[in-house]
Formats: structure tokens, sequence, C-alpha cells
């Protein structure tokens, strides 16, 4: 049987794309926060968030990251 705890997590992002992805802002890293479900870029100040294990690399659609 699954863990009924493991459904509640957000879904995980492919490590290979996880590889290849940058920030659309400054085309810098990015390092992937599995309990928020979001991709932040550290550089921007920005997390995209990951729905249903895409993630969205729109900066409109992105949420500011408190300093």
């Amino acid at each position: 049987m699954s863990d009924p705890s493991e459904s509640a997590q957000p879904s995980a992002v492919d490590p290979r794309l996880l590889e290849i992805l940058v920030c659309p802002v400054t085309k810098g890293p990015l390092e992937y926060d599995r309990k928020a479900g979001e991709l932040l870029s550290h550089q921007a100040g920005l997390a995209y968030p990951v729905r249903d294990g895409i993630p969205i690399m729109l900066p409109e659609e992105a949420r500011r990251l408190d300093s």
C-alpha cells in the first residue's frame, strides 16, 4: 500500500528537467523546494510555482521572495 502522506505532497519535478531549467529573468540557476512546490530564483527574488509536476516559468505567475 502507498503512504497516504505521499499524496499530500506536491508533484515532483523530473530531475532531468531541473538540470536544464534556468530563471527566465536572470538566466541563473533555480533551486527546487519540494515542500513548497516551487522553483526558487534567489538572484531574481522569485519563486515559480510547480503545478502537477509542471514548472510555471512565467514571471507574472511567480511570487516575490521575502528579503
